[in-house]
């Protein structure tokens, strides 16, 4: 098998001009799916229904993008801190969780769990339950 410094100059030059595309197609794809994130953080991107109202996930309205709530699982310290992008609302932090990473986490119900969508992800997506005093999103 021929070696790469010994390849034809063009073959070379085509070779490259095929894998920097690729390599940078994957990379994007990783970050818009959410598998790469900055600091281990997750973030719950919601909708609004706007003039209208919600009949389960259904909008009797026009959907409109809604708040981002963004979290970082402190593994170290049981907490998980969570605040709105873009919103001069003050962060707010779970404690007494049980972190795995940061794709995967559960904290117990407590006084800042009312200013949060959840309190729990499993393989990086929020979980849902109607017992818990959290905030109601779509």
């Amino acid at each position: 098998m021929q070696k790469f410094d010994q390849m034809d100059p063009n073959k070379r030059f085509k070779l490259r001009w095929l894998a920097i595309p690729a390599v940078l197609f994957f990379a994007f794809f990783l970050w818009t799916t959410d598998r790469i994130t900055l600091q281990g953080e997750r973030t719950i991107y919601t909708v609004d229904c706007q003039n209208g109202t919600w009949d389960g996930n259904r909008c009797s309205g026009k959907l409109t993008a809604g708040s981002r709530l963004r979290y970082r699982a402190l593994k170290a310290r049981g907490e998980v801190l969570f605040w709105v992008l873009g919103s001069q609302e003050p962060s707010a932090k779970l404690t007494g969780c049980a972190i795995q990473d940061g794709r995967n986490w559960t904290c117990p119900a407590s006084p800042e769990a009312s200013k949060s969508l959840t309190l729990a992800f499993s393989g990086g997506e929020p979980v849902r339950d109607p017992v818990w005093p959290t905030r109601p999103f779509h």
